[in-house]
């Protein structure tokens, strides 16, 4: 019954009407960046003083940045594959559907693999859109909702699907290493049958802080719930070992169906592909869904490749290891909202190899956030003082421009859900209430001319 009463509340998704494709239409796009130049830095020397404390309250200067917003980096991981959704929106059965969907979910991981620069934390309020209607049939917008705890939300739409998520993370600083523990769940839901599913994300390491080279591992457990059949997948990404003899960035997972029967099998690399077989006999699961090594199945079949990942360009490691997608992320680009990443010019600058400037820059635009921060802040304490509490809690209280806090009704948890209204704000070249974000008192002599 709950199955039911979710699937009818996912049929009744207000699908908006979306422009066509029209690949003829679709502007050119870069598909390279100049190189990363050589600044010589000593990242002990500030990790340090940081051990077992928050990154993301740390500030750091863009030598060990990459020349991407953190919003950029969350649009690229789930958008770079994204053709994975309209495979699963066209799949046969649910079942099947749920194959491609974790495909999806293994493949925002592969990009980790060549890249270890930090994205920039984005500031309040600051947005990010990537429309590519007219050649691949989507568009997604991000904004930075929280600064502290720092979180985003993320809205991206084909006519097939809906993908959304609120990311948050927490970050510690071990000595060697770094974990990146996020704490956001990602929802898709698909128009043509309405099912509605969920997944945890996985945990990054990065290794090789005090010495050596930097490398990001994927480790953890990843379910899948398709809310509207039960069915589910568990995926296991098995963390790297100098001493095992195991693949390396090895991933496993298991398509269950509502039985808690195993009706596929996933397994492959999460850099480089995943493959898939049905399962022709296997036994239930008791009391749920268990890591895949401990349920026996029979494979039927040859391996189907579900993805494969897309090859690096040859001169990738001079480019900070960015995809030809991912070179597109930052172009500059006509009519997008005056609080978007492509117009911070801290980031601008670093990306032209003024580091220098980047870096002066940086320190006026966090200055700028925290007055507004003490503005608010003084405000509230205006208010407190004279008694006016209601007043004082909404002043308090950051107000997302484009997006607004609802409850999931599959799982129960709070997400920040697209509220509409920015595409036509596009369109118009309208942007009311937006907080003038990147506007800086000094800019360096670089970005005066520019």
């Amino acid at each position: 019954a709950r199955g039911m009463a979710v699937a009818a509340a996912a049929s009744r998704e207000e699908w908006p009407a979306l422009p066509e494709r029209s690949p003829s239409r679709a502007r050119q796009r870069r598909t390279t960046i100049g190189t990363k130049p050589v600044h010589r830095m000593n990242l002990w020397s500030i990790m340090k003083n940081c051990i077992g404390r928050d990154l993301s309250k740390i500030p750091m200067p863009v030598n060990f940045n990459e020349p991407l917003s953190f919003l950029q980096k969350v649009c690229e991981v789930n958008m770079e594959y994204a053709h994975l959704l309209d495979r699963a929106a066209a799949a046969e059965d649910s079942l099947e559907q749920m194959v491609f969907v974790a495909a999806h979910n293994i493949s925002t991981c592969s990009t980790t693999v060549s890249r270890t620069g930090k994205p920039f934390n984005p500031m309040l309020g600051e947005t990010y859109e990537y429309n590519r209607m007219a050649d691949l049939g989507w568009r997604c917008l991000c904004e930075q909702v929280s600064h502290h705890p720092p979180a985003l939300a993320l809205d991206a739409r084909s006519k097939d699907w809906h993908l959304y998520l609120d990311y948050a993370a927490s970050s510690k600083f071990r000595g060697k290493y770094l974990q990146i523990i996020p704490h956001s769940k990602s929802h898709i839901t698909f128009r043509r049958n309405g099912h509605h599913y969920s997944n945890n994300i996985v945990q990054s390491t990065v290794h090789n802080i005090i010495v050596g080279k930097l490398w990001i591992d994927q480790s953890g457990e990843v379910d899948i719930v398709n809310h509207t059949t039960g069915e589910r997948c568990h995926l296991k990404y098995f963390a790297y070992s100098y001493f095992s003899n195991q693949t390396p960035r090895k991933v496993t997972g298991i398509v269950y169906d509502r039985h808690k029967t195993a009706r596929y099998m996933i397994s492959g690399t999460w850099d480089s592909k995943v493959e898939f077989w049905k399962v022709s006999s296997s036994d239930p699961v008791a009391g749920g869904v268990g890591i895949a090594s401990r349920v026996p199945t029979v494979k039927s079949g040859p391996p189907v490749t579900a993805w494969q990942v897309n090859p690096l360009p040859a001169d990738h490691e001079l480019r900070y290891g960015f995809t030809d997608f991912a070179c597109t992320m930052n172009e500059p680009e006509p009519n997008v909202a005056p609080t978007d990443c492509r117009v911070r010019p801290d980031q601008r600058l670093m990306e032209k190899g003024d580091f220098d400037g980047a870096n002066a820059v940086k320190v006026q635009l966090e200055d700028k956030q925290r007055e507004r921060r003490r503005h608010r802040e003084a405000q509230v304490a205006a208010l407190e003082a004279q008694g006016k509490h209601t007043e004082a809690a909404e002043v308090a209280r950051h107000k997302p421009r484009w997006f607004r806090t609802e409850q999931d009704t599959s799982t129960g948890s709070f997400y920040h859900r697209y509220k509409g209204g920015y595409w036509e704000a596009k369109e118009q070249q309208r942007w009311p209430d937006l907080v003038e974000l990147f506007k800086v008192d000094h800019p360096p002599n670089s970005a005066a001319s520019s």
